[in-house]
C-alpha cells in the first residue's frame, strides 16, 4: 500500500502543528519522533492547510445511490385504539385494509452495468413491491432484487434498463489497518446524500449481528438511520466496505458504527453474477470461543481462537486432522480471535480451494491443510410433508443431515427435525416449531424419517413423543 495512503492529512494536525511551532523551535517538535511520525509536518503553504476530501468524494459518491422500496402490507383499521381495549380484544374487530410502506436506505453500485449491493434489511427478506434507485445525479431508476441473503445482510439489486453507470472498485478489506482514514457516504434520515469522514476504529469485530460468518468493520464515522447499504470508502477511492449497523442507545450515531468487509461483498456479487446462492462453508466439526478459564488451564498466553469441541467423523475437519481440544489461531497466516473470524476466513477463501489452519495441540503449533467444501445437499428421500391422523400431521420433517443441521443452525446428528408447520395443521395447533427435533415415538428411538414413518403409521390410543427444542426436552401426550 502506498506511503501516500498512509499520511495522515496535514489538515488533521495542522491547527495543533501551528500551536506547537509558534511555541516550540522547530528542532524539539521531532527530536525523538520516529520515522513515521517524522512525516507529519507544519503545512508549508496555503495550499497544504486546505487539504481536502474533495477529489475522493467526486470520484465516488456518483456510485452511492438512494434505496426506495414500497411495499403493500395487510393492516386491521379499528375504532378500538384505546390501550384498554386493545388489551383484551387487540385487532379482531377492524378491517384488513392494504397500506402502503415506505423505507429508505442507501446502496453502492459495483458494476458499470447496474448491479448495486445493499442490506437485505433494507429491501426486506420478502420480494418488495417495487424498487427504486436514485442517482447522485437525481435520475430516479427502477430496480429488482438478483440476490440476497440474511445471514449476512447483504442483497444485490440490477437496475433495469440500459445503460452504464458510474461504480466503485472493491477494495481487498484484508489490506485495511486500525487507524486508516475512511470516508462514509449514504442518505441518513433521508436528507440527501451525505459524507462523513473518520478512522478504522477496529477490525473483524464478531459481537455483532447474528450470522456465524460474520466479522464487521468498525469505524467512527458517522454513520445514521438511512446509511444502511451505503459506502464506506478508502482513501484510493475504492469500496472497503457495506455501512451495515451502529450502536447506540438513542438510535443516532454514537461514533461506533459497522461495514460489512468488502471481501465478503465480492463473494456475494460474484455469486449473484452465476445466479447461484453464496456456498457456505462446511467444517463438520463444533467450535467454540476459548473463555479465560479455557486459557488458563492450557498455559495460553492470550485469550483467543477457536476451540475445536466436537468433531464428526466424516467430513472436512476430520479429513484435515483437526482434533477435539486443537484451538485454531490462525487461517491463511491471519489469526483470528474466535469462532466466527474462523468461519469467517474460510467463507471468504471460498468453497472449493484450501486453507492453510494453524492449532494449538499440546502446546504446539501444528499445521493442517483443509479442503473447504459445501455441505453435502438433503437427497429427495430426506425430506417429507407428513400427513394423517397422528400429531406431526402438517410438518415438513427431514433427516438431520449436514445441509438441513447448517441451515437451522443445529448440530449435525442422527435423528429427524421438523423444518416447516403448515399454518392450521394438526401439528401447528399442537405447538411444534421448525427445528424442533423429534427424539422418539413411544419407546421407539428416531434416527432417521424411515423409523419416524413407520412408527406413525401404526395407531395407537396415545401418543408419546419426546421432542428437543433447543437445550430442553419436552415430553408430549396426545390421544390417538
Amino acid at each position: 500500500m502506498s506511503e501516500l495512503r498512509r499520511r495522515v492529512p496535514t489538515v488533521a494536525v495542522s491547527g495543533i502543528a501551528l500551536i506547537l511551532a509558534a511555541l516550540l523551535p522547530a528542532a524539539l517538535l521531532y527530536t525523538s519522533a520516529s520515522p513515521a511520525l517524522a512525516q507529519r509536518q507544519v503545512p508549508a503553504s496555503r495550499g497544504e492547510v486546505q487539504q481536502s476530501f474533495a477529489p475522493i468524494v467526486k470520484a465516488t459518491a456518483p456510485a452511492v445511490v438512494n434505496v426506495y422500496v414500497t411495499s403493500r402490507v395487510q393492516a386491521v383499521e379499528t375504532p378500538f385504539d384505546d390501550p384498554f381495549f386493545r388489551r383484551f380484544f387487540g385487532d379482531r374487530f377492524g378491517m384488513p385494509r392494504d397500506r402502503v410502506q415506505n423505507s429508505l436506505g442507501s446502496g453502492v453500485i459495483v458494476s458499470a452495468d447496474g448491479l448495486v449491493v445493499t442490506n437485505t434489511h433494507v429491501v426486506g427478506t420478502v420480494g418488495a413491491a417495487e424498487i427504486r434507485v436514485v442517482l447522485a445525479d437525481k435520475r430516479e431508476l427502477a430496480a429488482k432484487i438478483v440476490a440476497q441473503d440474511a445471514a449476512s445482510d447483504i442483497a444485490v439489486l440490477r437496475i433495469e434498463g440500459n445503460g452504464r453507470f458510474p461504480f466503485l472498485e472493491l477494495a481487498n478489506s484484508d489490506e485495511l489497518e486500525v487507524g486508516d482514514l475512511v470516508l462514509a457516504i449514504g442518505n441518513p434520515f433521508g436528507v440527501g446524500q451525505t459524507v462523513t469522514s473518520g478512522i478504522v476504529s477496529a477490525l473483524a469485530r464478531s459481537e455483532v449481528g447474528r450470522s456465524e460468518s460474520s466479522v464487521f468493520i468498525q469505524t467512527d464515522a458517522a454513520i445514521n438511520p438511512g446509511n444502511s447499504g451505503g459506502a464506506l470508502v478508502d482513501m484510493s477511492g475504492r469500496l472497503a466496505g457495506i455501512n451495515t449497523a451502529i450502536f447506540s442507545r438513542t438510535g443516532a450515531s454514537h461514533g461506533i458504527g459497522f461495514a460489512i468487509p468488502a471481501n465478503l461483498v465480492r463473494l456475494h456479487v460474484e455469486s449473484a453474477r452465476r445466479g447461484r446462492p453464496v456456498e457456505r462453508p462446511w467444517l463438520a466439526a463444533k467450535l467454540e470461543p476459548v473463555t479465560r478459564d479455557i486459557a488458563q488451564s492450557l498455559g495460553l498466553e492470550r485469550v483467543a481462537g477457536a476451540l475445536v469441541a466436537s468433531v464428526s467423523r466424516r467430513g472436512p475437519a476430520a479429513t484435515a486432522g483437526l482434533k477435539l481440544g486443537d484451538i485454531i489461531v490462525g487461517v491463511d497466516g491471519t489469526e483470528v480471535a474466535d469462532a466466527r473470524a474462523v468461519l469467517y476466513r474460510l467463507t471468504t477463501r471460498g468453497v472449493g480451494n484450501r486453507a492453510d489452519i494453524e492449532v494449538l495441540r499440546g502446546g504446539r503449533r501444528v499445521r493442517l491443510a483443509l479442503a473447504i467444501e459445501a455441505a453435502p445437499k438433503p437427497g429427495r428421500d430426506d425430506v417429507r410433508l407428513l400427513d394423517g391422523n397422528q400429531p406431526l400431521a402438517g410438518a415438513e420433517v427431514a433427516n438431520l443431515v449436514p445441509a438441513i443441521a447448517e441451515q437451522l443452525g443445529l448440530e449435525e446428528a442422527a435423528g429427524v427435525v421438523v423444518t416447516k408447520v403448515t399454518p392450521g395443521s394438526i401439528a401447528q395447533s399442537l405447538g411444534f416449531q421448525p427445528s424442533d427435533v423429534v427424539l422418539a415415538v413411544g419407546e421407539r428411538q428416531i434416527e432417521s424419517l424411515t423409523d419416524l414413518a413407520a412408527v406413525l403409521a401404526r395407531p395407537t390410543r396415545l401418543w408419546q413423543l419426546s421432542v428437543r427444542r433447543g437445550t430442553r426436552v419436552l415430553q408430549l401426550q396426545v390421544p390417538g
